[in-house]
This record gives structure tokens, sequence and C-alpha cells, in this order.
């Protein structure tokens, strides 16, 4: 007889998933590549996520649309690291101005990215720090015998 788990364990608050790797480029040049099961970050800033990285796409009242998604991505990664630990959180102010410079390149109009970029300054430190990471949940909580 095969063992089934009678539950499972999750990272909550994902709503998408690649279904192809992505990358993209950034500024940050750790002083050694940086690898973890889902992201990439070479020392010649090259940023890459694994097919089946899973975001939470553009945080805060917005609407997910073409102009912000590939901002998103790349600027989740970016606090991922910093939230892991791998990078300082001083580069964090180099994620929020690339976050805005790639919102700018996918056609987003200046006052709403200048908006998202200092809501960015603002409020978007916890996002970035250590003692944000993602609560793993296990459904269901209970066992029954």
């Amino acid at each position: 007889m095969n063992v089934v788990d009678r539950q499972i364990w999750y990272t909550c608050g994902y709503k998408y998933q690649l279904v192809k790797p992505y990358t993209t480029y950034t500024t940050i040049r750790p002083k050694q590549l940086i690898k973890t099961d889902y992201i990439t970050l070479t020392t010649d800033g090259f940023l890459t996520a694994i097919k089946s990285y899973a975001w939470d796409g553009p945080s805060g009242p917005t609407v997910d649309d073409d102009t912000n998604m590939r901002a998103s991505i790349a600027h989740d990664m970016k606090y991922q690291l910093m939230r892991l630990r791998l990078l300082p959180a001083s580069d964090r102010i180099i994620a929020d101005k690339e976050l805005r410079e790639d919102l700018e390149e996918d056609g987003m109009g200046y006052l709403r990215r200048q908006q998202w970029y200092w809501a960015l300054r603002f409020a978007g430190e916890p996002s970035a720090n250590p003692k944000s990471a993602r609560t793993v949940c296990v459904s269901p909580r209970i066992v029954y015998s």
C-alpha cells in the first residue's frame, strides 16, 4: 500500500505562475552568483526566474495589465532576494527605480508610474524585509485519524 499525504504544504499569497523561464537585466550586482530554487542573479546583472515561478502580480489598488506585469515580476524577484537576505536592503532604491523604468518602457503613463514609485518608496519597505517572508500554510489543519 502506498503512503498518502493527508495534508498539503504551500506558500500563500500568489496568483500568477510563469509557464516558461523569464530573464531580465538589473544594475544590482551581487559579489557572487545568487541561486535559489526559483531565482538566479548573476554578478553581471542577469536576473532569471525559472518556469513555474509564482508571484502576486502588481500590488496595491491597481489593475493588473500589460503595462505592469513584467515590472511586477522583476520587482518581486528583487524584493524576494532581499527578504531572503541574499541582497542588502540598500538595493531597494535600485529595485524601485528599475520598476519605474520598466513601467515606462511598457507604456504606463507618467502620473500613474510616479504614483507607483512614490507608494513603494513610502510603504514598500515591509515587503523587502526578511520579517515579511511568506507564510507556509497547511491544509487541512487537522489530520483525522
